[in-house]
């Protein structure tokens, strides 16, 4: 059994809390997602991760979902959800070189002093502005938080024409 977990989108539609530490116990599959921009908002990995492991203490205690346990969730657990484990979700030998490396630095509250610091950085100070370079199957696709497939003002610009346009149209 595999279970996607997608905590903002729970909270935001108040449809209640899964109890994934009892998931977790009985060996059931489970993995974050976002639900969709209807029912999340900002699609975030990095808001799931956070939200998936702070809203478990208040009913189990503080040292449930450790950051580790939750990284894990957002990364190999994913790859399982899709039944893609032995192709993604790790950094391993044979697999598709999928990696996205976090400036760290930019998190304010960064402690990163052990591994333990290092998940936990990772899971309630980082957001989508900590994303430095993105490789997909060994290509880079970002680097230095810059786009090497699309101009970025390019496409903000056209978004905002696009946007207008639709604006228009919804008016008449």
């Amino acid at each position: 059994m595999r279970v996607s977990h997608c905590p903002s989108s729970n909270l935001k539609l108040g449809s209640g809390i899964a109890n994934i530490p009892k998931y977790l116990s009985k060996g059931i599959s489970v993995s974050l997602g976002a639900d969709g921009a209807p029912c999340n908002n900002n699609l975030s990995v990095f808001n799931e991760m956070r939200l998936a492991a702070l809203i478990q203490k208040p009913v189990h205690g503080a040292t449930v979902m450790d950051a580790k346990t939750v990284f894990k969730l957002a990364t190999i657990d994913g790859a399982n959800a899709l039944h893609l484990q032995n192709k993604i979700g790790s950094i391993e030998i044979g697999k598709k070189a999928d990696l996205v490396l976090l400036d760290l630095s930019t998190n304010v509250h960064s402690i990163s002093d052990n591994d333990e610091s290092l998940y936990s950085d990772i899971v309630y100070s980082s957001t989508g502005d900590c994303v430095h370079s993105v490789m997909i199957e060994g290509e880079w696709k970002v680097i230095n938080k810059k786009s090497i497939l699309y101009d970025q003002s390019e496409l903000n610009s056209k978004s905002k024409e696009e946007l207008k346009k639709l604006l228009k149209r919804a008016h008449n």
